[in-house]
């Protein structure tokens, strides 16, 4: 190798194996250019300086030994890091490249130019060290990276900039944190052509769900402009999930969801000043579309998966796409260091206890809950007068911030999203944050106690005052099997990616009522019927909700799809029963627009609800609606596992009517093995259980209204509550009967009613009586599976003493 090969390396030429001469960024560009372009797989173009010409710059500058006394004057205490890193920097800056040096990277960054047909093409220039994009530490942020650098000078300075940044004040604490010796890790540089994203969108992927880690979703984060808006949490991003196990099959296109993020501002190149940079305001129409299209959502996600199965590693990815040429490409690419690198088979599950009033709210980051003062931080200058253990609150954070958020119990942000410089760090210390508040630090005060609760969903809210919570931690190898399947219900499909590690056989009950009550929010016959509606504040607000769709009943449907399709994904291939909407007139009329297409009813819990609305010709539109958005799961999606189930079917009748209008509408019971389950809440369907089973393919026992109906007691009733009990002998033996006769027919039966999760003995007669399935709230799920396991042992001991008759439990 030519003393000129051995400073320069084209991006091309390396891969993995050349870890200690490029670097691990340059390393991973190298080898997806190398083993990945054949798949369509994009990287811009360009050559690595390696760490021999780093090695260099330091022989000849002297720069060794002065490095190493500084650091030496540092660890001894005469001086702080800050003027370490500082002073080690200033003489890295002071030095010239050496000749050598200077003349291979003209040459190198001509004979670029001259590759793309441009004299002085723009480059991006960026830091990779030999310690950085490892698969136990990513080193991520702590060495920098410039932009739009259109010439040979400002190139060499950019350089010499990427050298000295292998001392900034947070790459020194990383790498003594991580037991890296300085002496032993070396930089290399990277120049590529530069994407010209400032003219179009950027964005972030990861290869599982951030907060939960989750792998069987692509995370893509997207906003205009470049990429360091998402980073520094300076905008609320879009976000798209996609489904891995259907993405490989061409028949499908598995976008789960898409959340348009505010996206208030954007990066571009400042006009006349190469390589800077400055935020400008994105119009109205930049924040209300999404930046990707699908085909590029879909794209992007095929090229992570590539990635991801090359490296054999979850990754975090970079992406970038050229407003010049309209091409989307892969800038950097590195191992995920949290979730990848965490020990499976055991949770740690957190339980607020208490109730407050709730002060602000974001995105959670983390499942857990702490409780401390809050401590305000306007910038890193102030980082001294931080106070351990409490909650940092701020506007945003960078890699400077890192020494305090070490520090803090927590961290709340005004601004961000799930993929922004304080939840990456957060997620990697294993504190709990809150981002994207957007008020946090004006509504909360300094060393005003709070809790800071990411245990219930995708938001975080932050509550006033100290609350009380509990902890558990279950090892899953500890958890006994049970023959009995064990299963879920789940309404909030953010809930769903939190739970998928639970072991469990699938959802017994997905409740859409909650997704089309907090996504949708709109009735959907207001949707329908727009140009009819008479409320004009309700016309309003859907104007608001549906901007960009030019069918209103599109967003119902899409949004729909998505929640259903977020919970489905989370536990694929088991199989997820979702019953399809069951609120009454009342719910209905609350929903935007609801008033005018309901009825009003003395009692709607025994009225217009279930199959005899889905039939009626003042809902059945909007049913189509519904119908659609499943046939959009499992057949555009490709998630067969969703099951459908039919609540308050009163009649053989109304059975048979609901089957063929949905059958018209594309979901023919037996087809692409579709499966559909009634709800068995009403006598009717227990005394009639041997024709509904002819009929359907099993049934699910709402133990709510069948133990109103049999007991005639209104469930919402508070006069007679004490009265109300899904324990009640007269429930029991409903529900004997119900499987008796179900046993007899070959069809399926499970309860997915609050009972078993709330009454352990309730869980323990369903055992006993041999039903098929309990579906369970996630909190209870362990503790129903160590008695359902118990009861079932003791069963199997009573039949092997001779006693085959199945006990009761009263």
């Amino acid at each position: 190798m030519s003393g000129k090969d051995k400073l320069i390396r084209w991006l091309d030429e390396v891969g993995r194996k050349d870890l200690l001469q490029v670097g691990g960024k340059n390393a991973a560009l190298g080898e997806m250019m190398n083993h990945l372009s054949s798949a369509s797989l994009r990287v811009p173009g360009g050559f690595a300086i390696t760490t021999e010409g780093y090695h260099l710059l330091l022989s000849k500058g002297r720069l060794d030994e002065y490095i190493f006394s500084e650091l030496d004057r540092y660890h001894r205490g005469e001086q702080d890091l800050s003027r370490t890193g500082r002073n080690i920097r200033l003489r890295f800056k002071a030095s010239a490249l050496p000749d050598e040096l200077t003349l291979a990277i003209i040459d190198a960054y001509r004979e670029l130019g001259r590759r793309y047909g441009a004299d002085q093409l723009s480059v991006a220039v960026r830091s990779s060290a030999t310690a950085e994009d490892l698969p136990t530490a990513s080193f991520a942020g702590q060495q920098e990276t410039y932009l739009n650098v259109t010439n040979a000078h400002d190139l060499l300075n950019a350089c010499l900039d990427c050298f000295a940044s292998l001392f900034t004040d947070r790459a020194i604490s990383y790498r003594e944190e991580r037991g890296f010796e300085h002496n032993k890790v070396a930089l290399s540089v990277g120049v590529q052509k530069m994407v010209r994203s400032d003219l179009a969108s950027s964005g972030v992927i990861f290869s599982l769900d951030t907060e939960s880690g989750f792998d069987k979703v692509v995370l893509i984060s997207a906003a205009w402009g470049l990429g360091e808006n998402i980073v520094q949490g300076l905008v609320n991003p879009d976000e798209y999930y996609v489904f891995k196990p259907t993405l490989d099959d061409g028949r499908y296109r598995p976008i789960l969801r898409r959340k348009i993020g505010e996206k208030e501002k954007k990066m571009v190149f400042a006009t006349g000043e190469k390589g800077h940079t400055h935020a400008i305001p994105t119009t109205p129409e930049e924040r209300s579309i999404p930046v990707l299209t699908d085909d590029e959502i879909l794209q992007l996600a095929r090229w992570t998966v590539l990635i991801e199965r090359h490296f054999e590693t979850p990754v975090d990815i970079e992406w970038a796409k050229d407003g010049i040429d309209g091409q989307l490409y892969i800038v950097q690419a590195r191992p995920e260091t949290v979730h990848s690198t965490r020990k499976r088979g055991r949770l740690k599950t957190f339980r607020l206890l208490d109730q407050g009033k709730i002060l602000v709210q974001g995105r959670s980051v983390g499942q857990s809950i702490v409780a401390s003062p809050v401590c305000k931080i306007d910038s890193p200058a102030d980082i001294k007068f931080f106070r351990e253990g409490a909650i940092l609150v701020t506007a945003m954070t960078d890699p400077d911030w890192v020494p305090v958020m070490k520090k803090s119990s927590g961290i709340i942000t005004d601004h961000g999203g799930r993929t922004c410089h304080a939840a990456i760090v957060s997620r990697e210390l294993g504190i709990p944050a809150v981002v994207g508040t957007s008020n946090a630090t004006e509504i909360l005060q300094d060393d005003e106690v709070v809790t800071l609760c990411c245990a219930e969903g995708d938001t975080g809210n932050v509550y006033e005052g100290k609350l009380d919570f509990e902890v558990e931690e279950v090892s899953y190898a500890d958890l006994p099997s049970t023959r009995t399947k064990l299963m879920m219900n789940i309404a909030s499909p953010e809930a769903a990616f939190r739970c998928w590690e639970l072991p469990n056989d699938g959802v017994g009950l997905a409740r859409i009522e909650f997704i089309i009550n907090d996504v949708v929010r709109a009735h959907p016959m207001a949707l329908l019927k727009y140009d009819q509606l008479e409320d004009r504040k309700a016309r309003a607000e859907i104007d608001e909700l549906t901007r960009g769709y030019g069918d209103r009943s599109e967003f119902f449907v899409e949004k729909l799809a998505e929640g259903v399709a977020t919970i489905a994904s989370a536990f694929y291939p088991n199989p997820v029963i979702v019953r399809m909407s069951d609120f009454k007139s009342n719910e209905y009329a609350n929903l935007i627009g609801g008033k005018q297409f309901e009825p009003y009813e003395e009692n709607p819990m025994l009225g217009f609800r279930g199959a005899s609305r889905y039939c009626d010709d003042r809902y059945r539109e909007g049913f189509a609606l519904e119908c659609k958005a499943m046939k959009l799961v499992r057949e555009e999606m490709g998630l067969n596992n969703v099951k459908l189930m039919i609540p308050f079917c009163r009649t053989l009748e109304e059975a048979d009517k609901i089957l063929r209008v949905m059958s018209e509408y594309g979901l023919t019971r037996g087809e692409n093995g579709l499966e559909i389950y009634v709800m068995a809440e009403i006598p009717s369907n227990v005394l009639l259980a041997d024709e509904f089973a002819e009929r359907f393919d099993g049934f699910s026992i709402g133990s709510n209204d069948l133990t109103q109906l049999t007991l005639g007691i209104d469930r919402d009733s508070g006069l007679l509550m004490e009265s109300f009990d899904e324990r009640n002998e007269a429930v029991k033996r409903m529900i004997r009967m119900l499987l008796r006769t179900a046993k007899q027919k070959g069809a399926k039966v499970g309860i997915c009613g609050q009972a078993p999760s709330d009454y352990p003995e309730f869980a323990e007669f369903l055992v006993r009586e041999g039903i098929d399935s309990l579906s369970l709230n996630p909190d209870s799920i362990i503790q129903v599976r160590r008695r359902v396991a118990r009861v079932e042992k003791e069963l199997e001991l009573s039949k092997e003493q001779g006693d085959a008759s199945p006990a009761t439990v009263s």
